[in-house]
């Protein structure tokens, strides 16, 4: 699945064009953002290791994701990681786009990661590829949860953007490339029945009342609900 994203994706928007004007417009709006509760979760999101990212939906499914409460959702969401991850590279590597805290000479909600950053191509969003994928996943699992799973899954390719590691069309290729990876996963016998055995440990995880142990309220309203 490397070779994905070159095979699925357009160039990215050129200088001049009505594409790039929109992703300029864009982050012009997320720098306003610079120092708020929504630039603060931006950074949280920003720590790409995997129970990190798990943690980021744990609200929205309404149960405590986890390697002990969940260990089947974490086994199957870490594989996803490796794929997802992977199946972006093959763009980014190609076009080596450069990302906006570059081009802008700006500061990004992780400074930790300039650095790297900076040699990663921006095109597309490895980030949002994550986290839309998980979205995905996890609202199949768990249908009476998906639609706030899925603004979960959107809002955290967004934190990209209001982070200024990401331009917005980055972060919408990354949801197309999520989207097909997923769509690929499904033909595998072995990802589907770990979906179902993920399913039922969900299941079993609301029956016993395996709430959130995150600050939901904090988190709700850093994203404006």
């Amino acid at each position: 699945m490397s070779g994905r994203s070159l095979a699925l994706l357009p160039p990215p928007p050129a200088a001049g064009s009505a594409a790039f004007a929109r992703d300029e417009e864009a982050h012009t709006a997320a720098n306003a953002l610079r120092g708020s509760a929504r630039w603060n979760l931006a950074s949280a999101d920003a720590v790409l290791n995997f129970q990190n990212v798990a943690d980021s939906f744990s609200c929205a499914a309404g149960i405590e994701i986890g390697h002990e409460s969940t260990p089947h959702l974490n086994k199957l969401l870490g594989k996803m990681l490796i794929d997802v991850a992977l199946s972006t590279y093959a763009a980014k590597d190609h076009y080596k786009r450069t990302r906006p805290f570059v081009v802008h000479n700006e500061a990004t909600c992780a400074p930790g990661d300039e650095a790297m950053l900076r040699n990663d191509g921006s095109y597309p969003s490895g980030h949002s590829a994550i986290g839309w994928s998980w979205a995905l996943a996890l609202a199949e699992i768990d249908p009476d949860h998906d639609d706030a799973i899925l603004q979960r899954g959107r809002e955290f390719g967004q934190s990209r953007l209001v982070c200024d590691a990401h331009w917005q069309s980055d972060i919408d290729q990354g949801r197309v490339i999520a989207s097909a990876t997923v769509a690929r996963l499904h033909a595998d016998a072995q990802f589907r029945a770990d979906l179902e055995q993920a399913r039922l440990e969900v299941l079993a995880a609301h029956a016993a009342g395996l709430h959130p142990t995150h600050d939901c309220a904090a988190e709700a309203a850093a994203l404006g609900g």
